[in-house]
């Protein structure tokens, strides 16, 4: 593609904004015309971020009622719940393409999404145009998409190491699937809150949304739409840890009769770009994907008797291949690029 793709990113101040514009800086396709922010507009971007200077000198922040967006081919929409669903519409109209790394295009239920998000959906009729990014289970739908509903970074660590096995037919019947989750503190966004400060989280592990987390509701949709309406029961538990950036989902399955797991993972994803499963017994740490676009996957059987448990293990940075990443990742296979353009797997070790 010589032409280059033209980029606004709305909300570029928060983690995935920043996070997009430093693939993107790398990414030697991409343009970025456009960055958005109400309460930085004028303000230039190296201002913000001295990582970036000498990168997009010359680029300023604009206020999204007079950005021009509508000039854009697409728009990464890296704001909170809520406001994709006001402003791409009218952007999707222009003929401008749309991913959305917010969860307001991901649930196609509009009842059960209002019910979670607590708020009414402002405009429902989009959501069954949308194509839920996941690029390993629908790369086909995203080719031609217009709008992209790039998913959260729970379901994307869960739902990659359990596709294969739903897909297949591997679990047992009417077994309950357990999947215990980590993350670090910037998956709660640069918003100030109490809990979020360095005196609260740091030297501190604690569970939170056990009774119902927004991202149980994306994971079921998952599972159903692999094993067409017939997923077995999830306990889903998320947990806050003293990290930056970083997620760890430990998930327990019982396989169907005596289905070895790991060869089964290890040959879905033997020619996967973005999923790396470990030899037998490796366990994936979160520093090893830190900064790229990776999914590192372990695999053990439980040293149980009676049944055929195993115990699987998941690590992705949740502001890459749970956040931007993933939409850079779908922005190239909307754009016909290699799926690989702009995203470096080298990881960033502390």
């Amino acid at each position: 593609m010589n032409t280059p793709i033209k980029i606004g990113i709305v909300g570029a101040t928060g983690y995935t904004g920043v996070e997009l514009l430093r693939l993107l800086s790398q990414h030697s396709a991409a343009q970025v015309r456009v960055v958005t922010s109400r309460g930085e507009d004028g303000l230039p971007l190296a201002d913000m971020f001295p990582s970036l200077r000498g990168v997009y000198d010359g680029l300023t922040f604009s206020h999204p009622d007079k950005a021009a967006l509508h000039e854009c081919d697409v728009v990464f929409f890296a704001t909170p719940n809520g406001i994709a669903m006001q402003q791409a519409p009218q952007l999707l109209e222009q003929g401008v393409r749309v991913i959305d790394l917010s969860a307001d295009y991901r649930i196609r239920d509009v009842a059960t999404w209002e019910q979670w998000y607590k708020m009414t959906h402002a405009s429902p009729e989009w959501i069954a145009q949308a194509v839920y990014g996941l690029p390993e289970m629908n790369h086909a739908a995203i080719r031609d998409a217009r709008l992209i509903a790039n998913p959260g970074c729970y379901p994307t660590c869960v739902t990659l190491p359990l596709l294969p096995l739903l897909q297949q037919g591997c679990l047992k019947a009417n077994a309950p699937l357990i999947a215990d989750c980590k993350s670090g503190v910037s998956g709660a966004g640069r918003k100030a809150e109490v809990a979020n400060l360095f005196s609260e989280a740091g030297d501190n592990f604690k569970a939170y949304g056990v009774a119902g987390h927004r991202h149980l509701p994306e994971i079921r949709q998952n599972m159903d739409d692999i094993r067409s309406g017939h997923a077995a029961d999830l306990v889903f538990v998320p947990h806050l840890t003293p990290l930056i950036r970083g997620m760890h989902a430990t998930i327990y399955v019982q396989a169907a009769s005596e289905v070895d797991v790991h060869a089964v993972l290890s040959e879905h994803y033997a020619g996967s770009r973005f999923v790396d499963v470990l030899p037998q017994g490796r366990c994936p740490e979160t520093r090893s994907v830190r900064a790229s676009n990776l999914c590192r996957i372990g695999v053990q059987k439980a040293p149980s008797h009676g049944h055929n448990t195993w115990i699987i293990l998941s690590v992705i940075d949740n502001l890459v291949k749970g956040a931007a990443g993933q939409a850079v990742q779908n922005m190239n296979i909307m754009f016909g690029l290699p799926e690989h353009a702009g995203l470096d797997n080298t990881p960033v070790l502390p």
